[in-house]
């Protein structure tokens, strides 16, 4: 049996512009924080609509935004994340500084907190329904992002809402897929370790 250590998925990291300040932790895998992260986010353990604690998950979740608070509540939630984010931003301009921000923030703090791809499953995809809403999302962890979230963690990234008519559910539904589909595609392969999923044997280029 092998005695080497497996290191934490996490990040911990801030984000300051004239437009927004952010302060992020991640677990990739649930549990404890980096013991780097900021003190402004230990602090502020506000109970509230996007807070939740159990034995494996920590989430706490304030954007000043209620509803990108819940979808992201949600993200973590079902991926299996311990999540810890606070942002002050412009909201007397608009959202989209804070909403963009926080999930380009996210992204980077995805990415720092897998590290290496080596072992992963590379893809994942899932299908989540809410109610009358189905939405599919699939990732693949390559090196090749397309858009915020998926810019900031250099991810290939598709969800689709196949259907619904309320809004509230179409968008949950969608980021419930998107975090069972990261959480497969997160996961650690028995028998694939230290092995890139690529012919190409990289995906840092």
């Amino acid at each position: 049996m092998s005695s080497k250590s497996v290191s934490p998925r996490w990040a911990a990291m801030a984000r300051d512009t004239n437009e927004t300040k952010i302060q992020i932790a991640l677990n990739l895998d649930g549990g404890d924080f980096p013991p780097d992260t900021d003190s402004r986010l230990t602090s502020a353990k506000e109970e509230g609509h996007a807070s939740q604690a159990s034995k494996s998950q920590i989430i706490s979740v304030n954007t000043g935004i209620g509803f990108l608070d819940h979808m992201l509540h949600a993200l973590a939630k079902h991926a299996g994340w311990s999540l810890a984010l606070n942002c002050k931003g412009d909201l007397h301009i608009d959202d989209h500084h804070t909403a963009e921000d926080v999930c380009i923030t996210l992204g980077y703090a995805f990415a720092q907190a897998l590290n290496s791809m080596a072992g992963l499953a590379r893809f994942g995809y899932a299908y989540a329904p809410l109610d009358e809403a189905l939405s599919r999302a699939v990732i693949d962890l390559s090196n090749r992002p397309y858009s915020s979230f998926a810019q900031g963690a250099r991810v290939t990234l598709h969800v689709d809402c196949l259907r619904g008519e309320n809004d509230h559910h179409r968008a949950e539904s969608a980021f419930k897929a998107l975090a069972i589909a990261v959480r497969q595609a997160t996961t650690k392969v028995a028998g694939r370790e230290g092995e890139i999923p690529s012919t190409k044997g990289t995906l840092s280029a």
